[in-house]
């Protein structure tokens, strides 16, 4: 194991097979996160960054099979955020410590490039020392293009799989796998802070798949990589499939750390989910951001992703002592800071 580990950090390109046994192989995990929790101190010391996280909306005009607010949900209870409400939900974050601002919603249309520049504009006018990362999905590159010169500084977009078959399982046909990949090039292309990302354990996926994901973010390189476990939302096709494991998981972060040890990290909401001390075990893993949420309280349980999910006590942005608290039990520390990566 410690030699592929040291390949990986110089960059090699590991067999399939090498592959396949750093991630389902039978050796001691605790070695992995320990390698990996090094790295991460070696580039960002103990530093944990906090992005305030504001759900924007609970309407999509997408419907991928996992999601619990895809289009074809009708169980499904459905908000927007005003630009007003949005600018409350910084101000409170501002004054509470934060100063990445993340708006996150599902695809809808109601959010016009106009309106998402207007409120992209009006942050970084009050909070010019804040960062504004923007998580909206697939939209044309004169998009993406408009938001950046607003001054929007990064943008997730989760590849979700790096698989063009194992895609086409995920979603229904008319979202394209070859799109996706071809947002997330006119990100980086463009000068966005970039994220990617995937979900562990989700249906239909094997090792193969996971490897492919791995091969990707090696060759994409972006500066941000989500990775949560699948968790099953009672009111999608996926409602019957097990949750991703926590041990899969974290193996899966501490690789990343390993082959991008520059990226940022996120302990993950979903990680949190699934264990009760799933973040601080993200954390140890190689994580080094969470993403308390910022909502308003009234709509917090209607962006349902997937159930049981998390957003009272330590989740919610109110209780962001809590969180230190947390994550300094854990070994690290939360600063108040824009968190660019390295």
């Amino acid at each position: 194991m410690t030699e592929l580990i040291d390949r990986l950090q110089t960059g090699d390109t590991l067999s399939d097979g090498e592959w396949r046994f750093l991630i389902e192989g039978g050796y001691d995990r605790q070695q992995l996160f320990e390698k990996a929790d090094e790295v991460r101190r070696q580039y960002y010391g103990k530093d944990v960054y906090i992005r305030g996280l504001i759900e924007i909306s609970s309407f999509c005009n997408n419907d991928c099979y996992y999601c619990g607010i895809r289009k074809s949900n009708d169980k499904a209870e459905r908000y927007r955020l005003t630009e007003e409400e949005i600018l409350q939900c910084c101000g409170e974050g501002y004054r509470l410590g934060f100063r990445t601002f993340v708006l996150q919603g599902g695809e809808d249309a109601y959010y016009t490039t106009e309106r998402v520049k207007n409120v992209v504009s009006a942050i970084k006018s009050k909070y010019p020392d804040c960062a504004v990362t923007l998580s909206l999905g697939e939209r044309p590159r004169g998009d993406y293009e408009i938001w950046y010169q607003a001054g929007a500084d990064r943008y997730l977009l989760r590849h979700e799989t790096a698989s063009r078959v194992h895609y086409e399982k995920l979603h229904p046909p008319y979202q394209r796998f070859a799109e996706r990949m071809a947002c997330l090039q006119a990100l980086k292309e463009i000068g966005y802070q970039t994220g990617a990302g995937f979900m562990v354990g989700s249906p239909f996926q094997g090792t193969a798949e996971l490897i492919a994901d791995m091969r990707f973010l090696q060759a994409f390189l972006p500066q941000m990589v989500g990775i949560g476990p699948f968790i099953p939302h009672r009111d999608t096709p996926f409602a019957e499939y097990p949750a991703g494991s926590l041990e899969r998981t974290l193996t899966m972060v501490a690789l990343t750390r390993l082959m991008l040890p520059k990226a940022l990290i996120p302990a993950t909401t979903a990680l949190g989910t699934i264990h009760p001390q799933g973040r601080e075990l993200g954390l140890k893993a190689g994580a080094n951001v969470v993403m308390p949420n910022l909502s308003p309280v009234s709509v917090r349980g209607q962006y349902s992703l997937y159930d049981n999910k998390i957003c009272t006590g330590e989740e919610a942005a109110e209780c962001v002592e809590c969180l230190r608290r947390r994550v300094a039990a854990a070994g690290y520390e939360v600063v108040t800071d824009r968190g660019d990566a390295v």
